[in-house]
């Protein structure tokens, strides 16, 4: 089984500083990164489920949901991750995506 920690918390604490930022920094641009962040994880994950099959994308609730959204997405991603390389390419997505949101 395949040591998924790292994601979490990163994953964790982008959606915690997403949750803490001010509606003007996420109609900006965070929530827009997140949301992509979170859609890649969706599809990212289904991929690797199904692969036969063509991804749905994960929908627009909004700039106040996107933390829960890339909780979840990225805790799907978590459970078919099958190596480390790829524990840490998702550690890595995320970081990206939060210096890109300034949060």
């Amino acid at each position: 089984m395949v040591d998924t920690t790292s994601l979490s918390r990163a994953v964790e604490h982008f959606a915690d500083r997403l949750r803490a930022a001010p509606q003007s920094r996420l109609q900006r641009s965070a929530a827009a990164e997140a949301l992509g962040l979170a859609r890649e994880f969706a599809r990212r994950a289904q991929l690797a489920e199904d692969p036969g099959r063509e991804p749905q994308e994960m929908p627009d609730a909004g700039m106040f949901a996107v933390a829960d959204q890339i909780t979840v997405a990225g805790h799907d991603l978590a459970l078919v991750l099958r190596n480390e390389a790829e524990v840490e390419e998702a550690v890595r997505l995320v970081t990206e995506a939060q210096k890109r949101a300034g949060v």
